[in-house]
């Protein structure tokens, strides 16, 4: 028999948990004591000491460290059973042992140990057989295999049962790798060595003092003639605060049966007791933590470094799922991280499933009592436009350490998975239905059964497309009362000129653009239906406005006759163009105008005339109805035309005149003229969004 080592180093990959050689050491240490109490009535107490010695890897005092690592025990050590076991690396030999505590043995550990360093050793002390016997190894990462021949067979005369497993010559790549970057001055402490010991071989260090009684593991660091220990002493270990079964659920799957259970035992663990600590909710396998959970609860470093009510809280939650899935490794489960969509089997969990059948648990331990779940629920209605109704409709729980960011992934995530799959099942009914006779019950049945389905699928699919666009618009209207109020950051640059009207306009449409070049706008601030409308431009040239798929809308000199009416009356705007014009197939137009704050409006009524009658002479009668807007911040009322009249409300003006030719007097066609404040179509957009609030729920404003 031998240990593949070249084999194993080329088909087990390197473990991400650079604690894994001292989790070996440990959990190997412990075994052989229990083989030996299994074997030997009166046996001495368990007594571990893992050495970790620092030194500079060169002579020079400012050079990296380089470590060696070993692991002295009382245990049974290596006789001809164990150098078996040692050389084979699926070795059964610990199974068949059915020693109560004692681990599983997959041989991938040993892999390890030359994943991380170069040389390994073995000085192991025993009885055996009526004589006391000792055997020795030294072995490097360059052997390609290990035999039962590579182990030396010496005499024991001090009579005594001893085992050193010693690693030396940590490979210099890992420090630099960025999978590991380890610090290991740091990091290989004997204070971090015990604090990740006391946390990941809790469990079994308690289940160990139940089999074995008093026992004692000692963490020694050294560095030339510096020495520093500390101790896990059974003694000092702490009783479990709870133990729950908690069922294990695959929300996709089509059975409510539940096949597995996840056991949480709970630590709380003072803060007096434990500085350096932090929260912990980790699975585990063979009573070792495996893989941690908690980020998925506590995503803030801070808050797992935070005690609750001067506690740290651990969680260790093991189940036979995981047992069998632990991988090689044991830095992980080999089991997928989500479940398929399509999945139909509840036997086929997920990490997901597992981090959501814990969730509720975890987070009734875990949520500090200042916590404000109402306001984190407004914070993300006002952000994402997510409602409580959004939320219980796809059952999403809002907890401590969630963001708004994060709520409104999960929220939408949620109704982009249930719109799907509804739409799976629409089209699976709708096939059922053409197979059925319309003279039956079933018919009918089925065609309830799809009717409902559809509206289903479409108040989700509103409800997730109305919480993006009311944030949208609610935060387009929020700018647009700063910028009409030059309240901008953009509108107070000293020495620059000032250029509020072309700022206000680049809200509802960027200026220069038409809808052929983008389909992103707000024009529905001013109307609802003008959203719709065929081509929209803005300050563009009209001669380029385009009319079906080959036409102009426009004849090819109305540039330059809008330039000489314009150059007539005001040299300073002689090449003006509407801030913004509209126009469908069936012949409207929109004009808007926005004046920049403290213009007055009454004295540009004539360029909505002018604009009128020159768009619709040039159109060759495509274009006899429109719609003027002008719109600024204040007027002279006294100077209004008296053809004008007032809104209900008392604020702007409004009038329907014909369009004619001053000289023939021929008709072109309608104009119907706005003239408005900016709040008073803010107002009106915001009477509109009001409506889409009221269908999610919503009722605190967003500019709260």
């Amino acid at each position: 028999m031998t240990l593949d080592v070249k084999g194993g180093l080329k088909n087990t990959d390197i473990s991400s948990n650079q604690y894994v050689v001292i989790e070996e050491l440990i959990s190997n240490a412990i075994d052989s004591y229990l083989i030996r109490k299994n074997l030997e009535e009166n046996i001495p107490k368990l007594n571990i000491e893992l050495t970790v010695d620092f030194f500079h890897s060169t002579l020079l005092e400012d050079s990296n460290y380089d470590i060696s690592i070993s692991c002295k025990d009382n245990g049974a050590g290596f006789g001809e059973a164990q150098v078996k076991a040692f050389v084979t690396k699926d070795s059964t030999y610990k199974d068949y042992l059915k020693i109560q505590g004692i681990g599983k043995c997959k041989g991938a550990g040993r892999i390890q140990y030359f994943h991380y360093f170069k040389n390994l050793k073995i000085d192991s002390y025993f009885f055996e057989e009526q004589t006391y016997k000792r055997k020795t190894l030294n072995v490097n990462s360059d052997t390609r295999e290990i035999s039962e021949a590579h182990f030396n067979t010496l005499k024991n005369i001090e009579k005594k049962s001893e085992t050193i497993v010693s690693l030396q010559g940590f490979y210099d790549s890992l420090i630099s790798n960025q999978l590991n970057n380890i610090n290991l001055r740091a990091e290989f402490s004997a204070l971090a060595v015990h604090n990740y010991l006391y946390t990941t071989f809790l469990q079994r260090f308690i289940i160990l003092r139940n089999i074995v009684g008093s026992f004692s593991i000692a963490i020694i660091e050294q560095e030339g003639s510096n020495i520093d220990s500390l101790t896990i002493n059974s003694e000092d270990l702490p009783s479990p605060t709870s133990v729950e079964e908690i069922p294990l659920i695959c929300t996709h799957g089509k059975s409510d049966q539940v096949l597995h259970s996840l056991k949480t035992t709970r630590y709380s663990l003072p803060r007096g007791q434990f500085k350096d600590s932090q929260h912990e909710v980790a699975l585990c396998a063979n009573s070792a933590i495996v893989q941690s959970l908690t980020k998925h609860y506590l995503r803030k470093f801070q808050d797992r470094k935070t005690p609750i009510d001067d506690r740290f809280e651990l969680l260790l939650i093991e189940s036979e799922l995981l047992e069998e899935k632990v991988n090689i490794q044991r830095d992980g489960f080999n089991i997928p991280k989500e479940c398929s969509p399509n999945n139909e089997l509840i036997e086929s969990h997920s990490l997901q499933d597992i981090i959501d059948s814990l969730e509720d648990y975890v987070y009734s331990i875990l949520t500090p009592k200042d916590f404000d779940r109402d306001a984190l629920l407004n914070s993300t209605q006002a952000k994402f436009g997510i409602s409580k109704s959004m939320l219980e409709a796809v059952n999403i729980k809002i907890h401590y350490s969630d963001t708004e960011a994060n709520i409104a992934k999960r929220v939408l995530k949620k109704y982009q998975e249930e719109i799907v799959n509804e739409t799976s099942d629409i089209f699976d009914i709708k096939q059922k239905l053409l197979d059925l006779d319309p003279r039956t019950q079933d018919f009918r049945d089925k065609v309830n059964e799809l009717s409902w389905k559809y509206t289903s699928t479409i108040k989700k699919m509103d409800m997730a497309n109305l919480s993006q666009l009311v944030v949208r618009r609610s935060s387009m209207i929020e700018v647009l009362k700063k910028a009409v109020s030059l309240l901008l950051n953009c509108q107070d640059e000293a020495g620059v000129r000032r250029d509020d009207e072309k700022i206000i306009h680049n809200i509802f449409f960027p200026t220069g653009k038409d809808s052929r070049d983008l389909t992103d706008h707000d024009i529905w601030i001013l109307n609802e239906e003008y959203h719709y409308f065929d081509h929209i431009a803005s300050d563009k040239p009209l001669s380029s406005y385009p009319w079906g798929n080959s036409e102009k809308l426009f004849e090819s000199d109305i540039d330059s006759s809008l330039e000489q009416l314009f150059r007539r009356n005001n040299t300073d705007h002689k090449l003006k163009r509407p801030d913004i014009a509209i126009f469908n197939e069936e012949g409207a137009a929109i004009i808007i105008e926005f004046k920049a704050p403290t213009v007055e409006l009454q004295e540009h009524i004539p360029d909505l005339v002018q604009y009128a009658r020159l768009l619709a002479a040039k159109s060759n009668g495509k274009i006899n109805k429109f719609y003027g807007y002008l719109i600024g911040d204040c007027m002279d009322e006294s100077r209004m035309p008296p053809a004008f009249t007032r809104f209900p409300s008392g604020l702007g003006y409004f009038n329907t005149d014909r369009i004619h030719d001053p000289v023939t007097g021929k008709q072109y066609g309608e104009l119907y003229s706005e003239i408005l404040y900016y709040q008073q179509f803010i107002k009106r957009a915001e009477s509109r969004l009001d409506i889409y609030k009221k269908r999610l729920n919503i009722t605190k404003s967003f500019s709260d």
